[in-house]
Protein backbone atom coordinates (compact mmCIF):
# COMPACT_ATOMS: atom_id res chain seq x y z
CA UNK A 1 0.00 0.00 0.00
CA UNK A 2 1.20 3.22 -1.47
CA UNK A 3 1.49 5.90 1.22
CA UNK A 4 1.78 9.52 0.95
CA UNK A 5 4.00 12.04 2.34
CA UNK A 6 2.76 15.43 3.44
CA UNK A 7 5.59 17.82 2.90
CA UNK A 8 5.72 20.62 5.41
CA UNK A 9 5.10 24.48 4.25
CA UNK A 10 8.17 26.44 3.56
CA UNK A 11 8.52 28.76 6.37
CA UNK A 12 10.93 31.77 5.43
CA UNK A 13 13.98 31.55 7.02
CA UNK A 14 16.76 34.59 8.21
CA UNK A 15 19.76 34.01 6.47
CA UNK A 16 22.65 35.18 8.58
CA UNK A 17 24.70 37.94 7.90
CA UNK A 18 27.58 36.74 6.05
CA UNK A 19 30.99 37.85 8.54
CA UNK A 20 32.47 40.11 5.54
CA UNK A 21 29.32 42.06 4.99
CA UNK A 22 29.35 42.62 8.63
CA UNK A 23 32.97 44.05 8.53
CA UNK A 24 32.37 46.26 5.86
CA UNK A 25 29.32 47.70 7.09
CA UNK A 26 31.05 48.15 10.65
CA UNK A 27 34.47 49.74 8.50
CA UNK A 28 31.87 52.24 6.76
CA UNK A 29 30.67 53.38 10.09
CA UNK A 30 33.72 53.80 11.81
CA UNK A 31 35.09 55.51 8.65
CA UNK A 32 31.68 57.92 8.30
CA UNK A 33 32.27 59.03 12.37
CA UNK A 34 35.79 59.21 11.24
CA UNK A 35 35.18 61.73 8.84
CA UNK A 36 32.69 63.51 10.85
CA UNK A 37 35.17 63.94 13.43
CA UNK A 38 37.60 65.06 11.52
CA UNK A 39 35.25 68.02 9.98
CA UNK A 40 34.13 69.07 13.53
CA UNK A 41 37.56 68.85 14.56
CA UNK A 42 38.25 71.36 11.45
CA UNK A 43 35.63 74.18 12.17
CA UNK A 44 36.35 73.79 16.43
CA UNK A 45 40.04 74.62 15.22
CA UNK A 46 38.92 77.72 13.22
CA UNK A 47 36.26 78.70 16.30
CA UNK A 48 39.62 78.63 18.55
CA UNK A 49 42.06 80.34 16.44
CA UNK A 50 40.88 83.59 16.92
CA UNK A 51 41.48 82.96 20.45
CA UNK A 52 44.78 81.19 20.46
CA UNK A 53 46.06 84.19 18.58
CA UNK A 54 44.85 86.66 21.15
CA UNK A 55 46.63 84.35 23.88
CA UNK A 56 49.69 84.52 22.05
CA UNK A 57 49.83 88.10 21.06
CA UNK A 58 48.76 88.84 25.04
CA UNK A 59 52.50 87.21 25.69
CA UNK A 60 54.69 88.90 23.67
CA UNK A 61 56.93 92.17 23.62
CA UNK A 62 55.12 95.28 21.27
CA UNK A 63 58.08 94.24 18.59
CA UNK A 64 57.12 90.64 18.34
CA UNK A 65 53.41 91.12 17.79
CA UNK A 66 53.90 92.02 13.44
CA UNK A 67 57.03 89.79 12.88
CA UNK A 68 56.41 86.76 10.24
CA UNK A 69 56.34 83.81 10.31
CA UNK A 70 53.90 84.28 13.17
CA UNK A 71 55.67 82.72 16.29
CA UNK A 72 52.60 81.49 17.72
CA UNK A 73 54.70 80.26 21.17
CA UNK A 74 56.75 82.93 22.33
CA UNK A 75 60.53 81.87 23.60
CA UNK A 76 59.86 84.81 26.25
CA UNK A 77 56.39 84.62 27.70
CA UNK A 78 55.54 88.31 28.73
CA UNK A 79 53.74 87.62 31.69
CA UNK A 80 53.30 90.51 33.30
CA UNK A 81 51.41 92.18 30.69
CA UNK A 82 48.72 90.80 32.53
CA UNK A 83 49.58 92.52 35.57
CA UNK A 84 50.59 95.95 34.01
CA UNK A 85 47.42 97.07 32.69
CA UNK A 86 46.22 96.68 36.63
CA UNK A 87 48.91 98.53 37.67
CA UNK A 88 48.87 101.28 35.14
CA UNK A 89 45.08 101.90 34.46
CA UNK A 90 41.83 101.40 36.30
CA UNK A 91 40.77 98.63 34.79
CA UNK A 92 40.29 96.63 38.07
CA UNK A 93 37.35 99.21 38.82
CA UNK A 94 35.87 98.72 35.59
CA UNK A 95 35.81 94.84 36.42
CA UNK A 96 34.31 95.12 39.18
CA UNK A 97 31.38 97.84 37.62
CA UNK A 98 31.27 94.97 35.12
CA UNK A 99 30.21 92.41 37.70
CA UNK A 100 28.08 94.50 39.31
CA UNK A 101 25.95 95.59 36.34
CA UNK A 102 26.03 91.89 34.45
CA UNK A 103 24.94 90.35 38.11
CA UNK A 104 22.13 92.60 38.68
CA UNK A 105 20.84 92.79 35.43
CA UNK A 106 21.13 89.10 34.47
CA UNK A 107 19.29 88.48 38.47
CA UNK A 108 16.54 91.11 37.59
CA UNK A 109 15.81 89.45 34.20
CA UNK A 110 15.30 86.36 35.53
CA UNK A 111 12.89 87.72 38.03
CA UNK A 112 10.93 90.15 36.20
CA UNK A 113 10.87 87.57 33.09
CA UNK A 114 10.05 84.66 34.92
CA UNK A 115 6.95 86.56 36.96
CA UNK A 116 5.90 87.50 33.43
CA UNK A 117 6.05 84.28 31.66
CA UNK A 118 4.14 82.70 34.36
CA UNK A 119 1.34 85.67 33.88
CA UNK A 120 1.19 84.83 30.08
CA UNK A 121 1.24 81.31 30.34
CA UNK A 122 -1.32 80.15 33.44
CA UNK A 123 -3.58 83.23 33.95
CA UNK A 124 -6.62 84.17 32.44
CA UNK A 125 -7.56 87.92 32.15
CA UNK A 126 -9.08 90.39 29.80
CA UNK A 127 -6.23 91.67 27.33
CA UNK A 128 -3.62 89.07 28.14
CA UNK A 129 -3.02 87.95 24.45
CA UNK A 130 -3.06 91.65 23.01
CA UNK A 131 -0.48 92.64 26.28
CA UNK A 132 1.86 89.46 25.28
CA UNK A 133 1.71 90.85 21.31
CA UNK A 134 2.81 94.32 22.46
CA UNK A 135 5.13 92.67 24.27
CA UNK A 136 6.56 90.44 21.04
CA UNK A 137 6.58 93.55 18.95
CA UNK A 138 8.97 95.34 20.49
CA UNK A 139 11.81 93.14 20.06
CA UNK A 140 11.31 94.32 16.39
CA UNK A 141 11.83 97.68 17.50
CA UNK A 142 15.85 98.78 17.11
CA UNK A 143 17.53 99.51 20.26
CA UNK A 144 18.89 102.97 18.21
CA UNK A 145 15.60 104.23 18.35
CA UNK A 146 15.18 103.84 21.52
CA UNK A 147 18.47 104.99 23.07
CA UNK A 148 17.19 109.07 23.08
CA UNK A 149 13.91 108.63 24.51
CA UNK A 150 15.39 106.40 27.20
CA UNK A 151 18.05 108.73 28.05
CA UNK A 152 15.60 111.39 28.23
CA UNK A 153 13.54 109.28 30.97
CA UNK A 154 16.83 108.17 32.99
CA UNK A 155 18.04 111.97 32.84
CA UNK A 156 14.48 112.70 34.61
CA UNK A 157 15.18 110.51 36.94
CA UNK A 158 19.27 111.55 38.04
CA UNK A 159 20.21 108.53 36.88
CA UNK A 160 22.99 109.53 35.19
CA UNK A 161 26.20 108.29 35.78
CA UNK A 162 25.17 106.13 38.23
CA UNK A 163 24.73 102.30 38.64
CA UNK A 164 20.73 102.61 38.51
CA UNK A 165 21.29 104.25 35.12
CA UNK A 166 23.03 101.25 34.07
CA UNK A 167 20.93 98.47 35.68
CA UNK A 168 17.54 99.58 35.56
CA UNK A 169 16.64 100.31 31.88
CA UNK A 170 18.56 96.62 31.29
CA UNK A 171 15.94 94.77 34.28
CA UNK A 172 13.92 92.80 32.01
CA UNK A 173 13.67 92.10 27.33
CA UNK A 174 10.81 90.80 25.51
CA UNK A 175 13.08 88.02 24.66
CA UNK A 176 13.25 86.73 28.56
CA UNK A 177 9.74 87.19 28.95
CA UNK A 178 8.81 85.00 26.03
CA UNK A 179 11.28 82.20 26.53
CA UNK A 180 10.00 82.03 29.68
CA UNK A 181 6.22 82.05 28.59
CA UNK A 182 6.60 78.95 26.14
CA UNK A 183 8.56 76.95 28.92
CA UNK A 184 6.35 77.52 31.57
CA UNK A 185 3.20 76.95 29.01
CA UNK A 186 4.18 73.47 28.60
CA UNK A 187 3.83 72.61 32.54
CA UNK A 188 0.50 71.14 33.08
CA UNK A 189 -2.50 72.49 34.58
CA UNK A 190 -3.23 69.90 36.93
CA UNK A 191 -0.17 69.80 38.66
CA UNK A 192 -0.92 73.36 39.88
CA UNK A 193 -4.37 72.89 40.49
CA UNK A 194 -3.25 70.20 42.52
CA UNK A 195 -1.31 72.21 44.57
CA UNK A 196 -3.89 74.81 45.05
CA UNK A 197 -6.52 72.49 46.30
CA UNK A 198 -3.64 71.51 48.56
CA UNK A 199 -3.96 74.93 50.20
CA UNK A 200 -0.32 76.40 48.31
CA UNK A 201 -0.02 79.55 47.69
CA UNK A 202 0.74 81.19 44.46
CA UNK A 203 3.86 82.25 45.27
CA UNK A 204 4.80 79.35 47.22
CA UNK A 205 3.94 77.40 43.60
CA UNK A 206 5.64 80.24 41.52
CA UNK A 207 9.07 79.03 43.94
CA UNK A 208 8.50 75.58 44.73
CA UNK A 209 7.16 74.19 41.68
CA UNK A 210 6.96 76.65 38.74
CA UNK A 211 10.87 77.66 39.05
CA UNK A 212 12.27 74.24 39.32
CA UNK A 213 10.47 73.15 36.41
CA UNK A 214 11.63 75.88 34.59
CA UNK A 215 15.53 75.70 35.36
CA UNK A 216 16.61 74.79 31.82
CA UNK A 217 14.88 78.12 30.43
CA UNK A 218 16.24 80.01 33.57
CA UNK A 219 19.83 78.67 32.61
CA UNK A 220 19.31 79.61 29.06
CA UNK A 221 18.47 83.59 29.70
CA UNK A 222 21.30 83.95 32.51
CA UNK A 223 23.72 82.98 29.85
CA UNK A 224 22.11 85.25 27.25
CA UNK A 225 21.42 88.26 29.63
CA UNK A 226 24.99 87.86 31.21
CA UNK A 227 26.84 87.75 27.90
CA UNK A 228 24.98 90.81 26.42
CA UNK A 229 25.14 93.04 29.38
CA UNK A 230 29.13 92.07 29.92
CA UNK A 231 29.82 93.02 26.26
CA UNK A 232 27.28 96.10 25.76
CA UNK A 233 29.45 99.39 25.00
CA UNK A 234 27.00 101.96 23.89
CA UNK A 235 25.19 102.08 26.90
CA UNK A 236 27.26 102.53 28.91
CA UNK A 237 29.19 105.01 26.83
CA UNK A 238 25.87 107.65 27.51
CA UNK A 239 25.09 106.57 30.92
CA UNK A 240 28.89 106.62 32.51
CA UNK A 241 30.16 109.60 31.94
CA UNK A 242 33.55 109.18 34.54
CA UNK A 243 35.74 106.72 35.63
CA UNK A 244 33.67 105.94 38.30
CA UNK A 245 30.97 103.65 36.68
CA UNK A 246 32.68 102.75 33.58
CA UNK A 247 32.64 99.18 32.56
CA UNK A 248 35.34 96.66 31.29
CA UNK A 249 34.35 97.01 27.56
CA UNK A 250 34.23 100.50 27.48
CA UNK A 251 37.34 100.70 29.55
CA UNK A 252 38.83 98.54 26.78
CA UNK A 253 37.62 100.69 24.05
CA UNK A 254 38.89 103.84 25.59
CA UNK A 255 42.23 101.71 26.71
CA UNK A 256 42.86 101.82 23.03
CA UNK A 257 42.49 105.14 22.36
CA UNK A 258 43.27 107.11 25.38
CA UNK A 259 46.87 105.04 25.89
CA UNK A 260 47.56 104.07 22.12
CA UNK A 261 47.49 100.66 21.02
CA UNK A 262 49.63 98.26 23.43
CA UNK A 263 48.57 95.36 21.66
CA UNK A 264 49.77 92.82 24.07
CA UNK A 265 48.55 94.39 26.82
CA UNK A 266 45.30 95.03 24.83
CA UNK A 267 45.00 91.19 24.56
CA UNK A 268 45.85 90.36 28.39
CA UNK A 269 42.88 92.41 28.73
CA UNK A 270 40.78 90.90 26.30
CA UNK A 271 41.47 87.72 27.18
CA UNK A 272 40.56 88.62 31.01
CA UNK A 273 37.19 90.11 29.84
CA UNK A 274 36.79 87.00 28.06
CA UNK A 275 36.80 85.04 31.37
CA UNK A 276 33.38 85.45 33.09
CA UNK A 277 31.54 84.97 30.09
CA UNK A 278 33.24 81.46 29.92
CA UNK A 279 32.86 80.23 33.17
CA UNK A 280 29.23 81.21 33.27
CA UNK A 281 28.51 79.28 30.29
CA UNK A 282 30.48 76.43 31.67
CA UNK A 283 28.72 76.25 34.83
CA UNK A 284 25.21 76.62 33.20
CA UNK A 285 26.32 74.87 30.06
CA UNK A 286 24.43 71.76 30.47
CA UNK A 287 20.87 73.39 31.48
CA UNK A 288 21.30 75.71 28.40
CA UNK A 289 22.29 72.49 26.11
CA UNK A 290 19.00 70.59 27.55
CA UNK A 291 17.24 73.30 26.75
CA UNK A 292 18.62 73.63 23.17
CA UNK A 293 18.07 70.28 22.68
CA UNK A 294 14.15 70.32 24.01
CA UNK A 295 13.23 73.67 21.87
CA UNK A 296 14.69 71.80 18.62
CA UNK A 297 12.30 68.41 19.60
CA UNK A 298 9.39 70.93 20.18
CA UNK A 299 10.35 72.41 16.36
Amino acid sequence: MATTTESAPDEATVQPTPPSVRRYRRRRVNLGHLALYVILIGFGALVLLPFAYMMSTSLKTKGQVFKRPIQWIPSDPQWHNFTDVFNQYPLGHYFVNSIIVAVSVTFLNLLTCSLAGYSFAKFSYPGRNIVFGVVLATMMIPLSSMIIPLFQVVKSFGWIDSYWGLIIPAGTSAFGIFLMRQQMAGIPDDLLDAARLDGASEPRIFLSMVLPNSKTALSSLAIFIFMWNWDSVLWPLLVATGDKYRTLPLGVALFESSYGTNYPQLMAVAFLAMLPVLIVFLVLQRNFIEAMTMQSVKG
